[in-house]
């Protein structure tokens, strides 16, 4: 197995050790993406790895680089509803108002996923609510189109 394969399997096993040691003998692991277009911190986040992708940061590896299809970090933390490492990505300083190929942002994920905690801490940080995604949604309207009274109530502001 080559090492950027193990470098990827030891970061879905959540394995730190192996991580911050493979980091440690080549720091350009940081900047490398896998066979999906995933950098180390996107697939850190995606897995819910909450110290390694502490340590990728502290390390250098860049917050809003994008997957294949656009998505950053915080864009899969939303889809995901890890409210832990959206408050920690936020706070880092990813963009929030950052977007995808289909021109979703990390709001629009977290209304479309059904997360209020999420979508209180992006709209306390900057979120755009006037952003549209491909098919010219706002995240108000995917929150209408759900029938989802809660995130209705954010988005307005109420």
């Amino acid at each position: 197995m080559e090492n950027k394969d193990i470098f990827f399997s030891e970061i879905r096993n959540g394995n730190l050790t192996i991580v911050k040691k493979l980091i440690q003998n080549n720091s350009n692991l940081l900047q490398i993406k896998d066979t999906r277009g995933s950098t180390p911190l996107i697939l850190a986040t995606y897995y819910n790895h909450i110290e390694i992708a502490d340590f990728l940061l502290e390390s250098g590896a860049s917050i809003d680089d994008k997957d294949e299809t656009g998505n950053t970090a915080l864009m899969g933390v939303c889809f995901k509803g890890y409210l832990e490492l959206a408050q920690k990505l936020i706070a880092r300083g990813s963009n929030v108002n950052e977007r995808n190929t289909m021109g979703a942002s990390p709001l629009i994920y977290a209304v479309t996923f059904n997360r209020p905690e999420i979508i209180k801490i992006l709209l306390e940080y900057g979120a755009d609510t006037s952003v549209k995604d491909a098919r010219g949604n706002t995240a108000l309207d995917h929150a209408k189109l759900q029938g989802a009274p809660i995130l209705i109530d954010l988005l307005e502001g109420k």
